[in-house]
């Protein structure tokens, strides 16, 4: 037994050494792609900009607010959509639409239901108000500068380009666990997209910005295939690119409010991440593991005991997670927390991804559900929602 925990150890240590060399890469790639320049195209079209909503989380209104205030040369249009009349974000909408009588804004209420996913729902009730052929479609926690749709519009009139995402970074609203919860997406999801995309290891789209044409949406379908879907923001990108089109990703990063309250908040949600992308791309989350090169380390610690090699391990993944924490607070502007919570931060998502490792339940809008193998909720889920 010694000797098996003497191997795991070591491969431990080995994929942790192998983790920090990811770590310095993973920091490169991103500066790389924020450093693209966009051509803008010759004419601006007119954008729908669709925001579905469900629930009133901390910073709606900030978030919401901000795309009233873009600055783009043509017309914009907001749509905003619940399934409830008394859906705490209406009064917010509300507000903001007098707040800015000027934009051209519309409210849609529709309680009907076209799958298992609410928000997807939402948008196919949404869809008809929407009035011109450029759309975005944009989570309700996401917030932009001004020069947002100007990006996203510029990266769409590329010739080819059917699908426009855009990376996100967090921002915490409500103390320690928020704060950490931003962290996660600043330090691990940032750096593995921009690392996974500038290599051309995938072609992931968010939920914080998917732009398209109306006739590419027509062409795969709309979106009633992705009604039963959890990861609707993936399969809608994939499905683009199957048709023959390809994904776009500006340079800019626009803004996840993150609130969760408390641990069982945090992990919970991340959790549902987690297993979303186990379910869609199985080989490339148990992949992602070594990435994990602090958490690793520590694997090789616990089993191999005081070493040179493991303090040495230690220190090289305390260097390459600090340096790339280092790196991203510049380019974003801030920081997501204090530097003595990186490692806490890193345990975290390594119990996370362990986690994820097994089970198909996920918590999401205060239900349980079950996802199947593909990305799909099982019926099972339908009257939860």
């Amino acid at each position: 037994m010694s000797n098996f925990l003497h191997l795991v150890g070591a491969m431990a240590l080995l994929l942790s050494f192998a983790g920090a060399l990811y770590t310095f890469a993973a920091s490169g790639a991103l500066a790389k792609l924020l450093a693209l320049q966009n051509r803008e195209p010759a004419t601006w079209p007119a954008v729908s900009i669709l925001k579905p909503l469900h629930g009133a989380d901390a910073g709606l209104e900030a978030a919401l607010e901000s795309f009233f205030t873009l600055d783009y040369p043509a017309p914009v249009q907001l749509v905003f959509g619940v399934a409830r009349v008394d859906d705490p974000a209406l009064p917010i909408v509300r507000v903001l639409m007098a707040r800015y009588p000027a934009v051209d804004a519309a409210l849609v209420i529709d309680e009907r239901v076209h799958g298992a996913n609410g928000k997807i729902s939402n948008l196919i009730n949404m869809l008809p108000s929407a009035a011109h052929d450029v759309l975005v479609l944009s989570d309700a926690d996401i917030a932009v500068t001004p020069d947002y749709l100007r990006a996203v519009v510029a990266a769409l009139s590329v010739p080819g380009v059917g699908i426009v995402t855009a990376l996100y970074s967090g921002h915490g609203l409500s103390g320690l666990w928020s704060d950490l919860a931003a962290g996660g997406v600043n330090y691990n999801f940032l750096p593995n997209v921009a690392f996974a995309f500038t290599r051309g290891l995938a072609r992931p789209s968010f939920g914080s910005t998917i732009a398209l044409r109306r006739a590419v949406l027509d062409e795969i379908g709309g979106l009633a295939p992705l009604a039963d879907h959890l990861a609707d923001d993936y399969e809608l990108g994939r499905a683009v690119i199957a048709a023959g089109h390809s994904l776009a990703m500006p340079p800019l990063v626009v803004r996840h409010a993150c609130a969760e309250a408390g641990a069982a908040a945090l992990f919970a949600h991340e959790l549902r991440w987690a297993r979303t992308i186990r379910t869609v791309d199985p080989a490339g989350h148990v992949g992602s593991g070594v990435t994990h090169t602090w958490a690793l380390a520590l694997v090789a610690l616990a089993l191999l005991g005081p070493d040179f090699w493991v303090f040495a391990m230690l220190a090289l993944a305390l260097l390459a997670r600090y340096t790339l924490k280092l790196r991203i607070d510049g380019m974003l502007g801030e920081s997501a927390f204090a530097a003595w919570l990186l490692p806490v931060r890193d345990v975290i998502s390594f119990g996370v991804y362990l986690a994820s490792l097994a089970g198909k339940t996920v918590a999401w809008r205060g239900a349980k559900l079950t996802v199947t193998p593909g990305g799909k909720m099982s019926d099972s889920t339908r009257s939860n929602l």
